[in-house]
């Protein structure tokens, strides 16, 4: 990998290990449907009108069903559940189960077809869930069974919406499909988000967090992933995976006072482990399309 190519990886790992925290230090004050509102009108305001000067909106929005359809999974439906969820749990408890989502993809690809689970990816996969239940049977008490069912809704999204995307939206411009899924979240949660918007103005971390999630982690966030995968290529780019958990973990416990559990340490390794084996490419394997995921 190229110089470039390791300072994008880092940048990029670094930076989608960074919204648990600022969705963490939001929904103490707003509510998680004004949170959407906000990040994605954020992120659209300045990714729409870059898409629409390179030409790239257009042909996006002829295929509007599979738009639909990718950005209830990868961002409508999952923001809101991640944000509802922690309301009670810890950022690094988010992050961690959000590391299940190469564990989930690898089955989808599957049952779909377009890989193959060869005996280590099986191993790979039965370490990984492994983690997720040590993760959850030692830190489930920090949170309630309701968050966990959310939790799973969101990783569900996150492995859904690459395969939707694969099928129906991979020879369409990126920034295209990003833009128009941001500017559809908006209109999606602008009579909701708008409704329960607070009576007083949020304190200062509160707006630093919102603009730091539509900014950085969304709008600049994409740009900066287009640029990764076309330098090393979309399979090496998914790699991220295993770093923003990490990111995830040390930020709650440094910034937050959120507790270091043995739960965190085993799991987290169980699930790192088990994710790296079971995303290895198989023999026969379909050839992955560009990844665009909008969370991590």
């Amino acid at each position: 990998m190229s110089r470039r190519g390791w300072l994008l990886f880092v940048t990029m790992g670094l930076i989608w290990g960074v919204p648990y925290l600022l969705i963490k230090v939001a929904v103490d004050s707003l509510e998680p449907a004004v949170l959407v509102l906000l990040r994605s009108a954020v992120a659209a305001l300045l990714l729409v009108p870059l898409a629409l000067r390179r030409g790239q909106l257009r042909p996006v929005l002829s295929r509007w069903r599979p738009l639909v359809a990718f950005t209830l999974a990868e961002l409508a439906v999952p923001w809101l559940l991640l944000s509802t969820a922690e309301q009670r749990l810890s950022s690094s408890l988010a992050g961690l189960l959000i590391a299940a989502v190469p564990l989930v993809g690898a089955v989808l690809g599957w049952l779909t077809g377009s890989d193959r689970l060869a005996p280590i990816r099986v191993a790979g996969l039965l370490t990984g869930f492994v983690g997720v239940a040590a993760l959850v049977g030692l830190d489930l008490g920090r949170g309630d069974v309701w968050s966990l069912i959310e939790m799973a809704v969101v990783v569900l999204g996150y492995s859904i919406g690459p395969f939707i995307l694969a099928r129906y939206l991979a020879d369409l411009p990126s920034l295209g499909v990003v833009s128009a899924s941001v500017g559809l979240s908006t209109l999606i949660y602008l009579p909701v988000g708008l409704g329960q918007l607070p009576d007083a103005w949020p304190p200062a971390n509160v707006v630093a967090a919102v603009l730091l999630l539509g900014v950085l982690c969304t709008a600049i966030a994409f740009l900066l992933f287009f640029a990764l995968v076309d330098e090393v290529g979309p399979v090496r780019t998914t790699v991220i995976t295993y770093l923003n958990p990490a990111v995830a973990v040390v930020l709650g416990v440094v910034l937050l006072d959120e507790p270091l559990t043995i739960g965190i340490l085993v799991g987290f390794a169980l699930i790192l482990a088990g994710s790296v084996l079971a995303t290895q490419r198989s023999a026969g394997a379909v050839p992955d399309a560009e990844p665009v995921t909008a969370q991590r």
